[in-house]
């Protein structure tokens, strides 16, 4: 019984250390110049949209829930936005190549379509985060209108992602 004791104690120490280490926020005071809005502006329901269902993960502004305070949870959300950011970030969206502004924004449609996006274990806790059948239509309009500038000012072979060689 003893060292049951002293291990939750142990434990309970560690706990109360990795308080003290966080990771930095994900938070921009300033609109960056390739923000996707800058050339791609949507209307104030889709922003709503990439509001409360993308930008926590996919943008440089994140808004923290209570529990982002509390550690090793941090570290877990830290990365969680560090993925989402590595795989689309709306702020960063102008500075991508052509080609692949328009793959990515072709995926954004499609995984909405899907229900892939938000994530399950986003919307679990976000409840609003939940897509309906009409915002999925409005986000997918969005995609196809800025697939369709991106058409319309660039020749067809700059839209294409050169395929990777394999090692």
């Amino acid at each position: 019984m003893k060292i049951i004791k002293k291990l939750l104690w142990v434990l309970l120490g560690i706990l109360l250390i990795i308080q003290f280490f966080r990771p930095a926020p994900n938070v921009s005071a300033t609109v960056s110049d390739h923000d996707i809005m800058k050339a791609y502006p949507a209307s104030p329901e889709v922003q709503a949209i990439l509001q409360r269902a993308c930008n926590d993960c996919h943008s440089n502004n994140t808004v923290y829930p209570w529990y982002s305070k509390i550690q090793p949870v941090a570290w877990w959300l830290d990365n969680h936005i560090k993925e989402g950011k590595r795989e689309l970030n709306f702020s960063e969206f102008l500075g991508y190549r052509i080609a692949r502004q328009y793959k990515k924004i072709g995926e954004v449609a499609e995984e909405v379509n899907e229900g892939d996006m938000p994530l399950s274990s986003y919307t679990l806790v976000h409840t609003n985060a939940k897509l309906s059948a009409d915002e999925k239509k409005q986000l997918n309009d969005w995609c196809d209108g800025i697939r369709a500038a991106i058409q319309a000012k660039y020749p067809a072979d700059s839209l294409v992602m050169p395929k990777r060689k394999k090692a």
